[in-house]
């Protein structure tokens, strides 16, 4: 439930309100937009119910029900959305993000080679990979905590924001002090505990989408992190499973319209891992910013062919430099 408050409604008003939902053993969140204060109430209604007539109280112009079980991560809360600040950048407001390096940190040289080149291009994040959660055991598993180290470094020798997964716990005091914005990987998304543990930390959170989740799961994973009080989350559509082998993953472009639209949360699209062939990487990260995603992350290697994982969905920095371009264009024709 929400209650939306008239224009003429006193801060006295309001905070009796919030006195009162407290007081029944509710959660409260205000939200003060250009137009009208609303208050969200967060938790069980039924004893409010019982003693109190909602639409009656002072300066309430009326109550609205959240059918959905995602409250703060609802666009009925948040009409107007809700940005994200992350490292002093808005994503959500009138910018469009741009996140881009590795699938993997390999080598203090690669990564300090990226980041200049794609801080160059206009990006404002730099993404890379410290701890890799494979699907082989063989496979590359990262630099860990030196891959950490060194995506700061890179990312402060030019202006950037840095952006790496997190896949445990324990992880999370070390990764605050490298990362500006915590990664949820898509074999993650219903990590509760995690969830709920980088929701607690503060760190703004990138929370990719499951590779089989619908929407509302991926909304109620979301819900987890506000709960803890993380206001700061970013969706990212990185693509599902489907019967389809011509690409990695199946990227649901429909996803950036729904979530937009049940949601106040902005949404990034990741076409990297959902194109798995750099051929298809422009077209569907053109797309993602056509249907009105905020941002893209995207994998930019400075010598693909070489890249210790993912080696077949990596820009080159030439490749990437014509992307961020095309992708402009369409982000201004759309402002």
């Amino acid at each position: 439930m929400i209650f939306i408050m008239k224009q003429s409604a006193t801060e006295p008003q309001i905070e009796a309100i919030t006195a009162t939902l407290k007081k029944y053993g509710l959660g409260v969140h205000l939200s003060k937009g250009t137009e009208a204060t609303i208050i969200g109430v967060i938790g069980d209604k039924s004893k409010l119910l019982a003693h109190v007539t909602p639409e009656l109280l002072p300066g309430v112009e009326r109550c609205v029900p959240i059918a959905q079980s995602y409250k703060l991560a609802s666009r009925t809360l948040h009409p107007e959305g809700k940005p994200a600040l992350v490292g002093g950048f808005t994503i959500g407001g009138k910018e469009l993000a741009i996140m881009a390096g590795p699938c993997a940190v390999e080598s203090e040289e690669q990564i300090f080679e990226t980041a200049k080149a794609v801080n160059a291009s206009g990006a404002q994040f730099l993404r890379g990979g410290a701890y890799k959660p494979r699907t082989s055991p063989y496979a590359f598993q990262g630099m860990e905590d030196e891959g950490f180290k060194l995506l700061r470094a890179a990312a402060d020798a030019h202006g950037l924001r840095v952006v790496s997964e997190v896949i445990a716990e324990t992880q999370l005091d070390t990764a605050a002090q490298y990362c500006d914005m915590f990664q949820i990987g898509a074999r993650n998304m219903q990590n509760f505990r995690l969830l709920k543990a980088v929701g607690r930390s503060g760190v703004p959170v990138l929370l990719k989408r499951g590779i089989a989740s619908t929407i509302d799961e991926w909304l109620d994973a979301a819900e987890y992190i506000l709960a803890e009080g993380n206001e700061n989350v970013i969706l990212c559509e990185r693509g599902i499973r489907t019967f389809e082998t011509a690409t990695r993953n199946t990227l649901d472009i429909g996803a950036v319209a729904v979530a937009r639209e049940r949601s106040s949360l902005p949404i990034i699209i990741d076409p990297s891992h959902a194109a798995g062939k750099v051929a298809y990487v422009e077209p569907l990260a053109l797309a993602g910013v056509a249907a009105g995603a905020n941002g893209v992350i995207v994998e930019v290697h400075p010598n693909p062919k070489e890249a210790m994982s993912d080696a077949a969905q990596q820009l080159t920095f030439a490749q990437f430099d014509v992307l961020v371009k095309k992708m402009e264009k369409v982000h201004s024709a759309l402002a």
